[in-house]
């Protein structure tokens, strides 16, 4: 009996996309800081990247996110 258990978030049917290892991973396999998620689906998953990218355009382009006088790029930049 082990008297240290790895604890993982998440469960298995829940789809994951590793930044890490470039793939996708079903339940928690790495670490939260290294991967997008959850997604239902790998397909789902396997878009990770484009889905990111596609919000964090439409956040750019928010004008309540995107105040004029801010520093370029908006808040958080």
């Amino acid at each position: 009996m082990a008297l240290f258990k790895k604890k993982t978030a998440g469960k298995p049917g829940e789809w994951y996309y590793c930044l890490e290892h470039k793939k996708v991973e079903e339940g928690p396999q790495c670490r939260a800081l290294n991967r997008l998620g959850p997604y239902a689906t790998p397909e789902e998953a396997a878009r990770a990247i484009e889905t990111a990218e596609a919000r964090n355009e439409e956040w750019d382009e928010d004008s309540r996110w995107n105040d004029e006088g801010d520093r370029e790029g908006g808040p958080g930049r």
